[in-house]
Order: C-alpha cells, then structure tokens, then sequence
C-alpha cells in the first residue's frame, strides 16, 4: 500500500511498471539492462479513491493524463530499475498530492479610491516628462 495523503492509500496492485531502456550515460549497462521505468496508473478505475477526488485529480492533472484517464510517469535518472520504480512512485505520490489539494477561492476586493490617485498622478507625471523631452518646433525651423 503506497500512501498519498492522510487516510488515502492506493494498493500496489493498481500499479503498472514497464521497462526500457534508458537512454543517456551509463557505461556498458545502458544498451543491456532495462532500468528506464514507465509507471501507469489508472486514476478513473482506481479503487481507493473516491469519485469527488478523481474528478479533482482528472481535471487538475488534465495535462498528465491520457483520455482514458491514465497517468503516466516516467523515471530513468538512476542506474538500477529498483531506484528508478522507487523514484516514479514518488513522482506519482507528488502529482497526485498536487492534484488532490484545493484551490481556496478568491475573494475579489475593490482597489482602493487612494490607491487610483497614486495611479492617475503618476501618469500625470509621466505624461509631463514625455512632454518636456519633446523637441519643440518652431515656425521657422518648418522652412529650412
């Protein structure tokens, strides 16, 4: 059992781990051993979870999760496949944690009157400098 937050748990069972090969540096290991490791968990027909939660966690990871509601993680930055599935599992946990937090509403506020004076004197300003820098012509720099 994989715990994610307080009283939710997924059974390692729910879990599907495949194995590749990793790409990048690694000596003569890396086009032998398959230490690369995708895990796949199905958030729509996990068990554990209630149906308020997937939904949270589906829209929330929308961009992590394929159609049928699958999330994806891959790890391949350790030599061993051990330390690789230890790694993706924390990858999930943290997704999923990220996904099942709530997002407090915002409480709109009004901007206050002195903060809009602030503002219009500023641009006040800023307009008069504008207009100072401005090279003025005359009438008879128009001829020449």
């Amino acid at each position: 059992m994989i715990e994610i937050a307080d009283g939710i748990f997924i059974s390692e069972d729910e879990l599907v781990f495949k194995t590749s090969r990793s790409s990048g540096p690694g000596g003569q290991n890396v086009n032998k051993v398959n230490t690369r490791v995708t895990l796949l968990f199905d958030v729509a027909g996990c068990r554990s979870i209630n149906d308020e939660q997937k939904k949270r966690i589906l829209r929330r990871l929308a961009t992590r999760t394929d159609k049928a509601g699958v999330i994806r993680v891959v790890s391949q930055k350790y030599r061993t496949q051990g330390a690789n599935r230890k790694a993706a599992i924390k990858k999930l946990r943290q997704l999923l944690l990220e996904g099942l937090e709530r997002v407090p509403m915002r409480i709109k506020t009004k901007v206050p009157y002195a903060a809009k004076l602030r503002r219009l004197q500023k641009k006040r300003q800023q307009s008069l400098l504008k207009q100072r820098r401005a090279k003025r012509h005359s009438a008879e720099d128009l001829f020449y």
